[in-house]
């Protein structure tokens, strides 16, 4: 195989999107490209000539610092579980943070069966026992500390994995459903993440409460009432994606998970 440049091996295009990727997650990594500034201008030559001719070079700053600042918000978040939570959630913490390093570039069959498998881990309960309130949702950071969720929180944790794994966001939606109980009971509410490989593909489920990656139809128990993601809210369909209602903004528990998944939970 002929030996390739690093430009070759790394568009351009890529390396932006990184950057994208991390600013919209914390705050832009302003320090190496200041750092870059000051090197160009301490050596008197023209700063915007100097970007033109090394654009790729500016843009690996601006990664190196990204991903410096992603390291120091992973220390954050295992501090923020040791301290509230104990050595325990630091630890369950930590390899939610090796999943997603080692599971990188697995198919997405695998990514699906490797998450799902992971948070199913996690003891089930309701929000009034764990939280004190009648409905709430966890971010993932707050399920895995605190080690106890119910069905919004396994989905919603298995969703955000799942797109920083880089399973593309249309394939995924946090669907709620009536699950079907015991023979003469009635059908309880329940949310499963289902993904569709395929805008028209007959979803797959993955559920907190039956371990087991299956496709829609070998899980009659469920009838599926909406779904949604960060893209917006659908009507849901028996075994395909249904109409568009409009944003998932207008999810009001939703609009409040985003806001709280932007930075750390108050300390206890």
């Amino acid at each position: 195989m002929a030996n390739k440049t690093f430009s070759q091996w790394v568009p351009s295009h890529d390396v932006v999107a990184l950057c994208l990727a991390w600013q919209s997650r914390r705050a832009w990594p302003l320090a190496g490209l200041m750092d870059f500034f000051k090197m160009r201008q301490g050596s008197g030559e023209s700063l915007w000539p100097a970007l033109l001719r090394q654009p790729l070079a500016w843009l690996i700053v601006l990664a190196g610092s990204a991903l410096a600042l992603e390291a120091d918000h992973s220390a954050q978040m295992i501090a923020w579980a040791k301290a509230n939570y104990g050595a325990a959630a630091a630890e369950r913490v930590q390899r939610w943070q090796n999943l997603s390093k080692t599971s990188a570039g697995l198919n997405d069959l695998d990514k699906l069966r490797s998450v799902n498998n992971f948070f199913n881990q996690v003891p089930s309960v309701t929000d009034q026992e764990h939280w004190r309130k009648q409905d709430y949702w966890a971010t993932p950071l707050e399920m895995l500390a605190s080690n106890g969720a119910d069905c919004e929180d396994f989905a919603i944790a298995k969703y955000f994995t799942l797109r920083e794994l880089g399973v593309a966001d249309e394939r995924l939606k946090i669907t709620y459903v009536k699950a079907r109980a015991a023979a003469g009971g009635q059908g309880i509410a329940h949310m499963v993440l289902t993904y569709y490989a395929t805008p028209d593909a007959e979803p797959l489920v993955l559920d907190n409460l039956n371990g087991a990656i299956k496709p829609a139809h070998e899980r009659p128990d469920l009838t599926p009432l909406y779904s949604f993601n960060a893209r917006g809210l659908w009507a849901a369909k028996e075994r395909s994606l249904g109409k568009w209602l409009g944003p998932a903004d207008d999810i009001n528990l939703w609009k409040d998970l985003m806001q709280r998944m932007q930075q750390l939970p108050e300390q206890k």
